[in-house]
């Protein structure tokens, strides 16, 4: 079967625009630290969304209409939420935090070269938690999509079949970091795992799907 056509809006990047692969989409998006991009099933959705606010879309998918009940009641409003990205296994790896209910960008790191997506989501995590401690804030909770994130980060241990190369030493070097800080500082921040069934993405989500 063949590939489904994508179209992809970058808003922030090196060159805005509408981009027709996922690989012409990275090229603007590569090493620009606070891009903005989503994408789309058809060229009009995508035209449609460019002429509009990036967080407008950052939550929700303007070609997929919900087709399940959502109790979004359940949600905790004082919340960040965070979620990776990788194309492949390995692959280009990067990952993100928003504020759940607004969308707007907490931070944004990446893309990395060689990385895996469970490797992503916990350097999301530890990144927020890092975060929350240097602002003295101990009541705003985390959400993710990844019980294995939170697994390594509980037990400060990764758990990777991934091997260290030149390309991608730079995640071995942040890995590191994060243990590091894990293992030197105690913190009270409440991570959640996200309903992903009864809320839909999670709102860090970077709409690859």
């Amino acid at each position: 079967m063949a590939k489904k056509q994508k179209y992809y809006v970058v808003w922030e990047g090196n060159v805005p625009g509408i981009y027709k692969s996922w690989e012409e989409c990275q090229k603007q998006i590569f090493g620009h630290p606070a891009a903005k991009y989503k994408a789309f099933d058809n060229l009009a959705e995508a035209e449609y969304a460019q002429k509009r606010s990036y967080f407008e879309f950052l939550k929700k998918s303007v070609s997929k209409p919900q087709t399940k009940k959502q109790n979004k009641s359940e949600i905790i409003a004082d919340s960040i939420s965070v979620d990776a990205a990788c194309s492949g296994n390995p692959g280009r790896m990067e990952y993100q935090c928003v504020e759940t209910i607004s969308g707007r960008q907490v931070f944004h790191q990446g893309p990395y070269e060689d990385g895996t997506n469970n490797i992503g989501e916990f350097l999301g995590l530890v990144h927020a938690l890092a975060l929350l401690k240097k602002l003295n804030n101990e009541h705003t909770i985390i959400y993710t999509d990844s019980l294995t994130a939170m697994s390594w980060v509980k037990n400060k241990k990764v758990k990777t079949s991934l091997e260290k190369t030149s390309k991608n030493s730079i995640i071995f070097a942040l890995i590191d970091r994060a243990l590091l800080w894990l293992k030197q500082n105690d913190h009270k921040t409440k991570m959640l795992k996200w309903n992903t069934e009864s809320w839909g993405e999670i709102p860090a989500d970077f709409g690859r799907k």
